[in-house]
């Protein structure tokens, strides 16, 4: 038995990577849970080990004259014939043979040791796994069931759910698949180590293997950002003046990227340079696309505009706007790409403005500065477009239009016109006068006389004055007085009126226009 033993602790050792500590453990509480079950009572037993792995169950017993419990005590005549030396009081250890164990307790104890077992076993994978979340695992496809393949790990057997599988890839049995370890749990069915191969943390990992000077933290990856199976941007920057970041990453001719992509099945990845500046950071953030410029709209909200050029559009946007898409993850910003064309379209007259009254310390009185209506910060595009195509451009027609007139643009939803409203009150001061006041400057303006300039043949408008059509006696306010006021002819210098279209003396044609004083 003591061979036996020796073996099977020699095996546990070697084939599940268990500590010998443990088994001995496990194999003790066995052997006395297996004596309980016999005798009713473990209290006196004693389990001991050699150093050759050899495993022994003793009695412990009292000398005592009189035997009260057998299981406990002995009397002195068969103690002596144990041992010649025993005396009253003394306490002997008997070593008890296992198979004198009920066929119970024996299943019992196997059962036990069974379970003890795998439980030292899960919580021994689980502390060894833990530790590796996050770190790159090389293991056999084994099987899949509901798309999810199971790899085999060597201790024991990872999960590749369908949605950490790239898109790209196709596995057949016995292929050998490189992973992340992103999940390590215990289940009632033991331990669940879940891989991947899509997560950005993916590829940091395979390039610290590839790259010596990203592993030695020469070169550190400032973020990345990945649609698995399609395109790859990574962001690097150096901390050694003479190591170029984008140079190392790549290797001489390309050999380090190269094998990075076929790891990857052949996914684009853009490596580029961090900067510091969010100009410079998104201009290499949209490669490859060549852009020409790039122009801060709101720094407070991220919002950038970057200018390429015709044949450099459908590169910076990429195939349904993933490479814009990518970038604006990977800097944190909000890109538009526009070309030169588009550009020049534009109205940045109130980013323009803006970026002054930031520039002087005017942000205070910024919001007094606006007057269309597209060029509030953060304006709905779509609904401005669908206003200035009804005529209403400035901010003062929109807030004069009626809720009947606001319900007649179908193209423009409830919730669009409140968010409006708010934009409004966040960036426009409005000044509203009392009603009595509004009056008194009102009469005030009526009462003002106006200076008429008499002209010949026909009506001159100066820049600052209102031009007013031809004026006749009737269609004179009601303010003028009834008497006819007299003029002098600009050619003759004969005396007319204002009911006069033509000079009585010389006959020349006469028009009136007032201006303001």
């Amino acid at each position: 038995m003591a061979t036996d033993m020796s073996e099977a602790i020699r095996q546990l050792i070697q084939d599940r990577g268990m500590s010998e500590e443990l088994i001995l453990r496990t194999i003790e509480n066995t052997l006395l849970a297996a004596y309980k079950r016999r005798y009713g009572n473990a209290d006196n037993a004693v389990v001991r080990f050699t150093d050759e792995r050899m495993v022994s169950i003793y009695a412990k017993k009292k000398i005592v004259d009189g035997v009260y419990d057998p299981v406990s005590e002995i009397d002195l005549e068969d103690a002596r014939e144990l041992n010649p030396d025993a005396e009253m009081g003394d306490e002997l250890l008997i070593e008890v043979d296992p198979r004198e164990f009920d066929r119970i307790a024996v299943q019992n104890a196997k059962q036990m040791a069974r379970q003890s077992l795998r439980e030292i076993q899960k919580d021994s994978l689980y502390s060894e796994y833990k530790d590796k979340v996050g770190e790159i695992i090389i293991g056999y496809y084994q099987r899949a069931r509901n798309d999810t393949i199971y790899v085999d790990l060597g201790k024991m057997e990872g999960v590749l759910p369908k949605k950490y599988q790239s898109p790209r890839e196709l596995y057949h049995v016995n292929d050998r698949i490189k992973a992340l370890i992103t999940e390590v749990n215990k289940t009632p069915t033991g331990l669940q180590v879940v891989l991947s191969r899509t997560h950005t943390e993916f590829v940091r990992a395979i390039f610290e293997l590839e790259v010596p000077e990203i592993y030695d933290k020469t070169v550190e990856i400032h973020k990345i950002v990945r649609e698995p199976g399609y395109r790859t941007k990574l962001a690097v920057y150096s901390n050694r003046e003479d190591v170029d970041p984008v140079g190392a990453c790549v290797g001489l001719k390309g050999v380090r990227i190269q094998a990075i992509i076929k790891e990857l099945e052949g996914e684009k990845i853009d490596i580029l340079k961090y900067e510091a500046d969010p100009r410079r950071f998104i201009k290499n953030a949209l490669s490859p696309a060549e852009v020409r410029d790039v122009i801060i709209l709101d720094e407070g909200k991220h919002q950038a505009l970057a200018v390429v050029s015709d044949s450099q559009l459908s590169l910076a946007i990429g195939k349904q706007g993933l490479n814009v898409r990518l970038a604006n993850r990977l800097v944190d910003w909000n890109i538009d790409v526009k070309t030169d064309a588009q550009f020049e379209e534009m109205d940045i007259a109130a980013e323009s403005r803006r970026a002054v009254s930031e520039l002087f310390g005017d942000a205070e009185e910024y919001g007094e500065e606006f007057s269309r209506i597209s060029e509030l910060p953060g304006v709905d595009t779509a609904v401005a477009g669908v206003l200035q195509e009804n005529g209403i451009d400035f901010i003062e027609d929109f807030l004069a239009l009626s809720p009947k007139e606001l319900a007649g643009f179908t193209n423009i939803t409830g919730e669009q016109l409140e968010t409006l409203h708010k934009l409004i009150e966040e960036y426009v001061e409005i000044v509203e006068e009392e009603e009595g006041e509004s009056e008194a400057n009102a009469g005030k303006a009526a009462a003002e006389s106006v200076e008429p300039e008499v002209v010949c043949g026909e009506t001159a408008v100066s820049e600052d004055a209102t031009a007013l059509p031809e004026v006749t006696p009737a269609a004179l306010p009601a303010a003028v007085p009834e008497e006819t006021e007299e003029y002098e002819c600009p050619e003759c210098g004969a005396k007319i009126t204002l009911d006069m279209t033509s000079c009585p003396k010389c006959g020349i044609g006469l028009s009136f226009e007032y201006e303001d004083e």
